[in-house]
């Protein structure tokens, strides 16, 4: 027996030498000192000895078991006195982090671009808080204009504002660089309006602008059209209504056939089999005149689509609020 607990110590001792991070520590305390372990089934054993032999293993016994714990708490100190960078248990369970994803609006956007990239248009952004010029008055929109009254576009003091659509980029662009110009411009855009399961305060918007000579409004059909057809497929019908909007003559909204009836008359359609995509037109020379180009030698078009809606008839979300609460049972959708 006392050739046995010698072995022990011998044994206990050479492993707490080798060890090196907690998790081997551990092991070694639970071998020889835990419930079950090698030391303390011996002392457990004490009583089945000869009187004369119990005392002198019970007291080697001790001693071991005494010398193992203060080699143990020494090691275990010596570990914690590392530096920080050394502490780490490579022995202990990863922690497996959690894969992020692409939200489904800034898939919407990459997709948008990436269409009218592929056709030569190039990515400009610009800032989100903008001069009454360039969100109003370079875009041919009059001072008496409904959307330039204080209850309609968040003001911020005197004429600086958050802007209203992303057109104003559009302006910056032409003011800098002399025709061809052709861009897309993704971002936010901000009005005030009652937060429902279609509007909302703060939503974003990708707006195009194309300018040179000879172009005609059917460069801007065709080109919407196969953006339509890249974006919702190829068995999509396109339609364009004649509209309104003040910084393009000619104007028109562009219908989609229905991608949830395929044009037959659904309540998302209400009964019409068409869908709303995005408002276009022909560039107004009075935004020609604004940015000092020649609107005898140069034409072009622009449209504007809002990105929620896009996200809304293509992954068939019925609510706007919902991009926005964060709610990761809604967004771990998009993987």
């Amino acid at each position: 027996m006392l050739k046995e607990l010698k072995k022990i110590q011998k044994e206990a001792l050479a492993g707490l030498n080798k060890a090196g991070v907690l998790a081997e520590i551990e092991k070694i305390r639970v071998g020889y000192l835990g419930r079950k372990g090698r030391l303390t089934e011996i002392l457990k054993s004490l009583r089945k000895l000869p009187s004369e032999q119990r005392a002198q293993v019970g007291k080697l016994a001790n001693d071991i078991k005494n010398k193992l714990m203060a080699e143990i708490e020494d090691r275990l100190k010596k570990i914690e006195s590392r530096p920080r960078g050394e502490r780490v248990d490579i022995t202990l369970p990863g922690i497996v982090a959690a894969h992020g994803n692409k939200h489904p609006v800034t898939r919407i956007i990459d997709e948008i671009c990436d269409i009218f990239v592929s056709l030569g248009l190039n990515v400009v952004e610009g800032p989100e808080a903008e001069r009454e010029r360039y969100n109003f008055e370079a875009l041919n929109i009059p001072l008496d204009h409904p959307s330039r009254d204080a209850f309609d576009t968040f003001y911020i003091k005197d004429d600086l504002l958050l802007r209203s659509h992303t057109s104003p980029v559009q302006i910056r662009v032409m003011e800098k660089e002399e025709p061809p110009v052709a861009v897309i411009v993704p971002g936010k855009v901000y009005r005030p309006d009652a937060v429902d399961a279609t509007h909302s305060f703060m939503f974003h918007q990708v707006e195009g602008l194309v300018i040179d000579k000879n172009i005609t409004f059917s460069d801007l059909k065709g080109t919407l059209s196969f953006f339509a057809n890249r974006m919702f497929g190829d068995s999509v019908k396109v339609r364009f209504r004649p509209h309104f909007f003040p910084f393009t003559e000619p104007s028109a909204d562009l219908d989609i056939s229905c991608i949830i009836c395929g044009g037959k008359g659904c309540r998302v359609c209400s009964r019409t089999g068409w869908l709303e995509v995005m408002g276009a037109g022909m560039v107004d020379p009075e935004v020609f005149k604004a940015v000092g180009y020649n609107y005898e030698k140069y034409s072009g078009f622009a449209f504007g689509m809002g990105v929620e809606r896009i996200a809304m008839l293509k992954y068939g979300v019925n609510d706007i609020r919902l991009f926005f609460e964060n709610d990761l049972r809604f967004l771990r959708q998009w993987r």
